[in-house]
């Protein structure tokens, strides 16, 4: 056997032992690349395509001088995605990076467990274009760690979104005097430290008086606190309560409501509560499951009269 044939022969063996290893160490992978390839349909259906808009000479003069471009007939909507992936390292960042690469900024990605252990579900909400959507799917689809992404877009789902708000027992205005005052005390500290290093010539400002002091909250008695703290708190539960929340935590300044519904009714309770005066807010972010469809069978067909009266004497008296 001649160098050349001898070498040819090791390499072909070492290539193969290399891809006998990484098939090895990337099983799972593989198995969703395998499963993808069984029941993708033998043709897939077209791109939706995006229709230039079609100027005219007093359309393009608008344009350039008023700057009011003609409506696209493909506007930007909320897309819902729903990934299922392999459940280990670096499938996040890889499907994030896919949309990054495509201009896409992501509202709100869920990423959760599944009942099977080596699959998660990941529910993305990001705005844009149908057809560039469409495509982006696809290529989140071809990454090996993807079992399927679904588009939930336009269809029947269950959404839900989880809410931790923080708000204040004693109202809005005692919490900003609280505000100011800190503000004051920090600015006063930053003139005494300006004048002890020797700052003049109108670089260092002594700030405004602190005049406003009827709110603070030091300034209230300890009745009057007690008596906010309860009828707040009261309205508070009672808000939450219609929208399906309850308090979890009461403190002797706030409490903490949690919250569980759509994302709609989520940012409704925020903007109603936000009087109380709200200190933090966390938002877990949507996550989505679709709809069975039920199983009706084939329709009733409608009866007619003839049928349920035969003849006249089946008819009451008169």
């Amino acid at each position: 056997m001649s160098l050349a044939v001898r070498s040819l022969t090791r390499l072909r063996s070492g290539v193969t032992g290399a891809h006998t290893v990484k098939r090895f160490n990337s099983n799972s992978s593989i198995a969703a690349m395998a499963y993808k390839v069984l029941h993708r349909n033998t043709k897939q259906p077209p791109l939706p395509t995006i229709d230039t808009p079609n100027w005219s000479t007093s359309a393009a003069i608008s344009s350039i001088l008023y700057e009011t471009p003609i409506k696209s007939p493909t506007p930007r909507k909320p897309h819902v995605l729903n990934c299922l992936v392999q459940n280990e390292p670096g499938v996040l960042s890889r499907v994030s990076g896919t949309l990054a690469a495509r201009g896409f900024n992501i509202d709100s990605l869920v990423v959760c467990s599944t009942e099977v252990k080596d699959l998660s579900r990941m529910t993305i909400v990001l705005h844009g274009q149908d057809g560039v959507v469409e495509q982006a799917r696809r290529q989140i689809e071809d990454l090996v760690p993807v079992w399927a992404v679904l588009d939930y877009s336009n269809a029947p789902i269950v959404r839900r979104e989880l809410l931790l708000a923080k708000v204040s027992l004693l109202g809005p205005e005692y919490f900003e005097e609280l505000l100011t005052h800190h503000g004051q005390a920090y600015a006063e500290t930053a003139n005494s430290f300006a004048n002890s290093a020797g700052i003049s010539n109108g670089e260092s400002k002594a700030p405004q008086a602190y005049q406003v002091r009827d709110y603070h909250p030091n300034n209230i008695a300890p009745s009057e606190a007690l008596r906010h703290k309860h009828q707040h708190l009261d309205a508070i539960t009672k808000l939450a309560a219609q929208f399906g929340g309850k308090v979890v935590d009461v403190s002797d300044r706030n409490c903490i409501v949690e919250l569980c519904a759509k994302p709609e009714r989520i940012t409704s309770f925020i903007h109603l509560v936000q009087p109380f005066g709200v200190l933090e807010i966390a938002r877990s972010g949507m996550t989505a499951l679709s709809r069975t469809p039920l199983d009706t069978g084939s329709p009733a067909e409608a009866k007619k009269a003839d049928d349920v009266v035969d003849n006249a004497t089946d008819l009451p008296p008169g």
